[in-house]
C-alpha cells in the first residue's frame, strides 16, 4: 500500500489514472463548498515541500517495478498539489522515467499568476485548472479562497498560461445552482473562457455531499442550457458516475471492501480511508458509483456525511 500515490481509479475524464499526492490532506487555497473530500483544514497559498521529493519518487519507482503501465499519472489529490514547490522536480522524474506515459495536472489554477510555478508545469501534457467564478462576489460565495486572492489576477494567471502551455488545458467549471449560475455569472464565465481558450470546456456539478447542508445539483437540462448559452463548440458535459464503472481500472473487489465495511456500520469518508486504507479520492469515485446505482445512501449528520446501506 502507497501513502502518496493512490490508484489506478476509475477516472471519468482520464481513463486509468495513477494519481500522485503532493500535499497533506485538505491543504488547499480554496475551501470550496461543494468539495467531496471535505472542508479546507489549512487555507494557504504558502508553498512548500509538503511532502517530500524522495518519498514520492521512492512509490513511484516501486509502483513501476510491479504494476502495468496507466493511462495517465495524475497530479491531484486531497488539496491543491501546485502547493508542493517541488511539483516541477517530481513532473521532471516522471518524464525521465516514464517518458511515454502522459501527466495530468488537475489544479484549481488560483496558482498560476505566479510565473515561477507555470514554468513548473511546462513538461505536463494536460493541465486541468478549474473556474467556477468570474465574479469575485460569486467566487468567495462558491470557492471561498484565502482572502488575498483576486478573482481578475486568478484569470488573468489561467490566460497567461494557456498562452505559454504547449500541451493542452481542459477547463473545468463547476456549476452550483443559486451559487453561480445567474445570466450575470454565466456571461462573466463565458468573456473568461473565450480568453482562456481552452482545448476542452468541461461542465461539471455536484457529485456527492459537499461541506455545506441545502447544496444540490443542477440537473442535465440545465447543463445543456449553459452550453447553448455559451455556445462553445468544444464544451461537454463530464460524464455521469455510472459510467465509471466502464473504465477499465474499475475493480470490483474495492467495490465490495466497501459495501461490507459499510454493511456493519455507517462510515464517513475518512472512516473507510483508515480501516481500508485506500486514499480518500479513489474512495469518492467508488461512492459516486455506489450512491447512483442505489446501494448506499449518504445521510449528514453532527460528524459530517456518513454512507449506509439502503
Amino acid at each position: 500500500m502507497y501513502k502518496y500515490l493512490f490508484g489506478p481509479v476509475p477516472s471519468r475524464r482520464l481513463g486509468m489514472s495513477l494519481g500522485v499526492d503532493l500535499v497533506p490532506h485538505k491543504v488547499c487555497s480554496l475551501d470550496c463548498v461543494y468539495c467531496e473530500c471535505g472542508a479546507t483544514t489549512k487555507l494557504t497559498l504558502d508553498r512548500k515541500e509538503y511532502i517530500l521529493y524522495e518519498k514520492v519518487t521512492k512509490e513511484l519507482e516501486d509502483f513501476f517495478t510491479r504494476n502495468p503501465e496507466p493511462d495517465y499519472i495524475t497530479f491531484s489529490g486531497s488539496g491543491e498539489p501546485i502547493l508542493n514547490s517541488r511539483i516541477g522536480d517530481v513532473l521532471k522524474f516522471i518524464k525521465k522515467l516514464k517518458p511515454e506515459i502522459p501527466v495530468a495536472v488537475l489544479t484549481n489554477g488560483t496558482l498560476l499568476f505566479n510565473k515561477k510555478v507555470r514554468n513548473e508545469l511546462m513538461l505536463a501534457d494536460v493541465v486541468l485548472p478549474s473556474l467556477d467564478a468570474a465574479l469575485q462576489s460569486s467566487f468567495e460565495k462558491i470557492n471561498r479562497p484565502v482572502k488575498s486572492i483576486d478573482v481578475r489576477e486568478y484569470i488573468k494567471g489561467i490566460i497567461d498560461f494557456s498562452n505559454e502551455f504547449k500541451g493542452e488545458i481542459w477547463l473545468e467549471v463547476l456549476i452550483i445552482p443559486g451559487y453561480n449560475d445567474s445570466t450575470e455569472d454565466l456571461r462573466a464565465l463565458k468573456e473568461a473562457i473565450q480568453k482562456i481558450n481552452p482545448a476542452k470546456i468541461q461542465l461539471n456539478t455536484l457529485d456527492r455531499p459537499g461541506t455545506e447542508d441545502g447544496l444540490f445539483p443542477a440537473d442535465r437540462k440545465r447543463l445543456h442550457s449553459i452550453i447553448d448559452f455559451w455556445q462553445f463548440e468544444n464544451a461537454e458535459i463530464i460524464a455521469s458516475p455510472p459510467e465509471r464503472k466502464e473504465v477499465k481500472s474499475y475493480r470490483e473487489d474495492t467495490e465490495t471492501a466497501i459495501l461490507e465495511t459499510i454493511a456493519r456500520r455507517p462510515c464517513t469518508l475518512d472512516d473507510l480511508h483508515k480501516i481500508l486504507g485506500i486514499h480518500v479520492n479513489e474512495i469518492n469515485k467508488y461512492l459516486g458509483v455506489l450512491e447512483e446505482n442505489k446501494k448506499i445512501l449518504a445521510v449528514r449528520l453532527e460528524r459530517g456525511v456518513f454512507y449506509k446501506i439502503t
